[in-house]
């Protein structure tokens, strides 16, 4: 086995909290076991002083064990790590934040590679009534779709990742603030659109100050806001990189999907329509619309049939998704779903229809496994 030493994983460990690995001794021995829990601050400098390692193998098991894992621990295992996204933004200054970054970045990206379809499910099925998380979920779900997109544009697995880290942390000095702005029902205050109109600056000098030296990642979070006809900000300059496009891209799309205080979300064959109209000759645009289609997973729609349901998967067009039906024609709900492919007579897909109009919900664990 090899082992690194406590101290430089410390970003993984929180007091009173279970430990999420073994801890040994110098000599290689078990001193704690994951599940322990370490008592005080002291009592964890103490750990760091003797030299207390970690094994690397029980580290950096997270992507594999993803790889592996049943189709019904998927929706388990983006819920989990959602939630460690979550805390290393909110944790945005701590000294070992790019650690952290680098570590929970891991095993999202393996979600996403392993089931594609599950990822843009999480894109549009954020239930979340929590209007103050609305800036991290934002983040992940850009993340999520520039991981996607950059994919499909066929960039390098580094630039795929680059894209995911750069989509994550754009708007980093804001978080807090949009969370603020989805909740509230009235326009910006001046302040407050000072902070939005400086953030690109300052999510960068946040992530420079973090120790991040990728040029390329620096610049797309600083442009991520710039337009072509120079009516961007904060410089209004025209030609922002490839990659700040992608971020603004994903960055609309997603907003467009998401609800606030005093708006529900809108429906996804009109984000993508809308998405698309914007530049319908811009390649990234192009992309996008392809990867997502017309009826993405997780959004709700009813079928020539008269039955409705939540697609769950793409399908060989951006027309004719998988659907997993909740509700028969009569609109009576189904004890488990029944899985249509919407390429038959008679199953096409007519309507996309609002979350609160589908009364009925399924198991996260049941839907995922329809998707074979």
């Amino acid at each position: 086995m090899r082992y690194t030493l406590l101290a430089d994983v410390k970003h993984r460990i929180a007091v009173s909290q279970p430990l999420p690995f073994h801890v040994y001794n110098k000599d290689k021995t078990l001193l704690l076991a994951k599940g322990m829990t370490i008592d005080s601050v002291d009592q964890l400098q103490a750990l760091f002083e003797r030299g207390t390692m970690v094994d690397l193998a029980e580290l950096h098991r997270g992507p594999d064990l993803i790889r592996h894992a049943p189709a019904d621990l998927l929706p388990a295992l983006w819920v989990d790590n959602m939630d460690r996204v979550e805390r290393t933004l909110r944790n945005a200054t701590s000294e070992t934040f790019r650690e952290a970054l680098d570590e929970v970045s891991q095993p999202v990206s393996a979600l996403i590679d392993r089931d594609p379809d599950l990822a843009i499910f999480q894109v549009l099925r954020h239930d979340s009534t929590d209007a103050m998380k609305y800036g991290i979920d934002h983040s992940i779900h850009c993340a999520i779709v520039c991981r996607l997109v950059a994919q499909r544009l066929q960039w390098t697995a580094d630039e795929a990742t680059r894209a995911f880290k750069a989509a994550l942390t754009m708007n980093l000095s804001m978080l807090e603030l949009q969370g603020v702005l989805a909740s509230q029902t009235t326009p910006p205050t001046d302040e407050q659109r000072r902070k939005i109109h400086s953030h690109p600056i300052r999510s960068r000098e946040m992530l420079v100050h973090a120790g991040v030296g990728d040029a390329d990642w620096l610049q797309a979070v600083e442009q991520h806001h710039e337009q072509s006809d120079r009516s961007g900000y904060p410089f209004g300059i025209n030609n922002p990189s490839e990659l700040a496009t992608l971020l603004q891209r994903a960055d609309i799309y997603t907003a467009k999907l998401s609800s606030r205080t005093n708006r529900d979300p809108m429906a996804a064959d009109r984000a993508g329509r809308e998405i698309f109209m914007r530049d319908p000759s811009n390649p990234i645009t192009a992309a996008l619309v392809k990867e997502f289609g017309v009826y993405p997973p997780g959004c709700y729609v009813t079928l020539a049939s008269g039955e409705s349901g939540i697609v769950v998967k793409r399908g060989p067009t951006v027309m004719a998704p998988v659907v997993a039906v909740m509700t028969n024609r009569h609109g009576d709900a189904l004890i488990d779903p029944i899985r249509r492919d919407t390429t038959q007579p008679g199953l096409a897909v007519v309507s996309v229809i609002p979350a609160k109009a589908m009364k009925v919900r399924m198991p996260a664990e049941k839907l995922a496994l329809m998707t074979a």
